[in-house]
């Protein structure tokens, strides 16, 4: 039952995975739909993080374990996939995408990539034909992702929503006063 001790942890991360899309969308949107800018204060927050706060820990409390070549690069490759993801997600947006969708699809994949490399990665490749439930699971978390695309809800907010995604990015009607006027002479 040792996995019941993970599972605040495991919640916190869900809260957190699920709170991305949205709130980097509204950073995009504050910063008049800047997509570089906001990936660059996400770096900023991996970097407090993921590198302050591990140095503290270190410092003060310790851990077991040893730098070795090849704990450092196979913990780089997972910081750049990490990495480039956050960077595809900006990269959706920036394209027109919307959190409504694309995080339950990048999360919706997420999963089914994880296993499938981890079993690869484990040499349990062979005994995938055996667990046809394990195989199911990972047709309906893709087939729920891209359910979510599909049948996302499709109303558009009226432009008197304040921060709607509408009013954020619907064009501006020139003032009547600044429009050019017509002489009747």
């Amino acid at each position: 039952m040792k996995w019941i001790s993970a599972l605040p942890f495991i919640a916190l991360t869900v809260l957190c995975w699920g709170m991305y899309g949205p709130v980097l969308h509204r950073g995009q949107e504050a910063m008049e739909h800047s997509r570089m800018r906001p990936f660059l204060m996400v770096g900023f927050a991996y970097f407090v993080v993921g590198v302050v706060v591990p140095l503290i820990v270190l410092n003060t409390t310790g851990e077991p374990g040893h730098w070795n070549a090849r704990g450092i690069l196979w913990s780089f490759g997972a910081g750049m996939a990490g990495a480039i993801g956050a960077l595809g997600i900006i990269l959706a947006f920036k394209v027109g995408g919307r959190p409504m969708w694309v995080m339950p699809l990048v999360f919706g994949g997420a999963p089914v990539v994880s296993a499938f490399l981890s079993v690869f990665m484990a040499g349990n490749y062979r005994q995938l034909g055996q667990s046809p439930l394990f195989l199911a699971g990972l047709i309906l978390v893709s087939m729920g992702a891209f359910m979510v695309l599909f049948f996302a809800p499709k109303g558009h907010p009226s432009p008197a929503d304040h921060g709607s995604e509408a009013a954020i990015s619907a064009p501006a009607e020139p003032a009547a006063a600044s429009a050019p006027q017509e002489s009747s002479s």
